[in-house]
């Protein structure tokens, strides 16, 4: 017989010594054309990520032409005065290169993410989209009709039709923040490349934006290689522009928006908070992930695992603008789905799980989740370059102190249950939330008015 080889096992690995882990801090400076710089140098990080703040918000749109600052910000990548579009798009590929952008109410961004090697081709490729963007008519025309082919596909979806809807709900007809931040459909057909020159011409300066780099900078003169690049981009002096207040009304109601023989009912439930600035962030933050930050958290616990109604509600809070004297404001919202028929028991038992909240509080098992969840996958979080820089970005965005995010973690660590409690229930109070639901209003509407949790309204589906 054949003698049977002998298995050899392998020793089992062990874990490594746990090393201490904090938030990166960034290096400060500036070019000689006024753009604020912060680097980071992450070893190992061979893809290099770059964020281009511009002081650009949507605020200072022109009246009637919401959407230019979107229009602006996707024309960036469609051509300079050295490439045509296609060009420009055929160079970024060949430096193995990605570059997005985006509007939003603090302003335009722009994103860079290249291998390091070729950092020195793409950053110039970028200094050009910045200095001499082409906005040629062809390009806009396009990118106009492509925005307006996107809007009807957004009404038709229950998520964001529901926060449009809460916009317009809570902010005052006059506040740009009650409108879609990427226009409607009679304003965006409205732009051409001449307004989105003149919205260039007026918001986009180096001496008001902010360039974030992170990654592995080992072996370049980074201060030599932004100097050629984008400190050849040029411009006026200027102060940056004045931030208005954020003014909303959250006097509870309810705003239906009629979807006939719609099955499910989305619903989004929000008010107006503190932001980043306020001391209460912190226990904001974990109060508001015990309610609804995942599986295990309470909404989730009652609405999905005990009654079935859904397959997941969140709760969250999401900065919308902040100012440089602190003020600011957040959204804090509740967001999920649920069967229309289990419309109005579904909302009675959120309503309970909120007022149970306040009053029994939150447990210190529950607590000690969330501080783990939040805390212990941070270095996860940001192992890769583009999560530090666009968390840097934010924190230039928000005008936070570079140490932020670190003293964060560190502020979560030592919030108490009473604190996360007391927080969550400032944050979310019975009495003065906005609900909208996107739905079946001859199914939903009756029982909803039956909880006496504000005014009904209906309002047409577009």
């Amino acid at each position: 017989m054949t003698e049977l080889a002998t298995m050899k096992f392998h020793p089992q690995p062990r874990a490594g010594e746990a090393k201490p882990w904090a938030f990166p801090s960034p290096e400060r400076g500036a070019l000689g054309n006024g753009l604020t710089v912060l680097r980071c140098h992450r070893p190992g990080q061979q893809v290099v990520a770059v964020e281009v703040l511009l002081d650009a918000p949507l605020e200072a749109e022109p009246a009637g032409f919401e959407g230019v600052a979107t229009i602006m910000a996707r024309a960036f990548s469609e051509g300079t005065d050295k490439h045509s579009a296609e060009e420009f798009a055929a160079e970024l590929e060949r430096c193995g290169a990605t570059l997005d952008s985006h509007a939003d109410h603090p302003g335009v961004r722009i994103s860079l993410e290249v291998p390091v090697s070729r950092l020195a081709k793409a950053l110039g490729l970028l200094a050009d989209a910045l200095r001499a963007p082409a906005f040629t008519d062809s390009e806009v025309e396009r990118l106009v009709r492509n925005r307006l082919d996107e809007i009807p596909h957004e009404l038709a979806n229950p998520s964001r039709r529901a926060a449009k809807e809460l916009s317009k709900e809570l902010f005052p007809a006059a506040s740009r923040m009650s409108r879609p931040r990427q226009g409607t459909e009679e304003t965006v057909e409205k732009i051409d490349a001449a307004a989105v020159r003149a919205f260039y011409d007026r918001h986009v300066r180096p001496a008001t934006a902010t360039a974030v780099v992170v990654g592995d900078l080992t072996g370049i003169d980074l201060d030599a290689l932004l100097g050629e690049t984008l400190g050849a981009w040029t411009g006026s002096k200027a102060d940056p522009r004045p931030v208005p207040p954020v003014t909303a009304d959250d006097t509870g109601r309810v705003i239906i928006v009629d979807r006939p023989g719609a099955v499910q009912t989305q619903l989004l439930i929000g008010r107006v908070g503190a932001d980043r600035h306020d001391r209460v962030w912190p226990a904001q933050v974990l109060g508001t992930y015990c309610l609804g930050g995942t599986l295990t958290s309470r909404l989730d616990r009652v609405l999905r695992e005990e009654k079935g109604y859904t397959y997941g509600v969140r709760a969250f809070g999401q900065v919308l603008r902040s100012a440089p004297d602190g003020s600011g404001a957040a959204m804090l919202a509740i967001s999920g789905s649920v069967d229309t028929p289990n419309t109005g028991p579904a909302l009675d038992d959120l309503w309970k799980v909120l007022r149970t909240l306040a009053e029994g509080g939150l447990t210190d098992a529950e607590r000690d989740v969330a501080v783990q969840n939040l805390v212990g996958v941070a270095p996860l979080k940001y192992e890769t370059a583009a999560a530090v820089a666009s968390t840097l970005a934010d924190q230039v965005e928000q005008h936070l102190p570079d140490d932020y995010q670190a003293t964060l973690y560190q502020q979560l660590v030592a919030t108490g249950t009473v604190e996360a409690t007391a927080a969550a229930v400032s944050a979310f109070p019975v009495d003065r939330l906005v609900t909208v639901l996107v739905g079946d209003a001859a199914e939903i509407k009756e029982p909803v008015a039956a909880l006496g949790i504000g005014e009904v309204r209906v309002v047409a589906a577009e």
